[in-house]
């Protein structure tokens, strides 16, 4: 397959991930009548998600500093999956689950002036935190794609120069994905 080819690819892919999840935030798509019970234990899920390929990216940083290939592209392709696994998790749960909002106390999906103090300066560090990860995230996904197509094709130099982007937006997307959950889950209302 032709370089050509593969940039369309992936970014055919990319654009099409992200008009899902625009299309899905916006919730223009019906929800079922019955939200599936399991609907709650999704953002849980994420956040383990997103830490375990946290870990297993640092592990695969150490297996290829230490020259074992074979392992770092066992482990890159588990992180992989688990990463498309977080994403149709965070699509199903993004489309179904009623919107949360950061320092809504009570759950009317109103942060009053009072919802707002009590959470303080806090608030802001979530919202950075939040804006940089999803921006991240979106941008991420082609970089990850191209990284895994110049890996697997043994093409290291190409690979090699392409990770030093992918590798840090990545590992900043896993854990701050964890920390959006950690910050956010006490005003779950479900």
């Amino acid at each position: 397959m032709s370089d050509k080819f593969i940039f369309r690819f992936i970014a055919g892919i990319s654009v099409f991930v992200f008009v899902v999840v625009l299309i899905l935030s916006m919730k223009i798509i019906p929800k079922p009548e019955v939200i599936p019970s399991f609907l709650y234990f999704l953002p849980k899920l994420n956040a383990i998600l997103n830490g375990t390929c946290s870990v297993l990216l640092l592990v695969s940083l150490y297996f290829i500093l230490h020259g074992n290939v074979t392992v770092h592209k066992r482990i890159n392709i588990l992180t992989f999956v688990l990463s498309a696994l977080f994403l149709v998790s965070y699509i199903a749960f993004h489309w179904l689950a009623p919107e949360t909002k950061y320092g809504d106390l009570d759950g009317n999906g109103i942060v009053s002036d009072m919802e707002k103090a009590a959470a303080g300066s806090i608030r802001n560090v979530y919202f950075f935190i939040l804006i940089t990860h999803i921006v991240l995230a979106a941008g991420v996904l082609p970089l990850i794609l191209l990284s895994f197509y110049r890996g697997l094709q043994m093409q290291v130099e190409k690979h090699r120069k392409l990770v030093r982007w992918t590798f840090p937006i990545w590992l900043y997307v896993t854990v701050t994905g964890v920390i959006v959950y950690l910050m956010i889950s006490p005003y779950y209302h479900f």
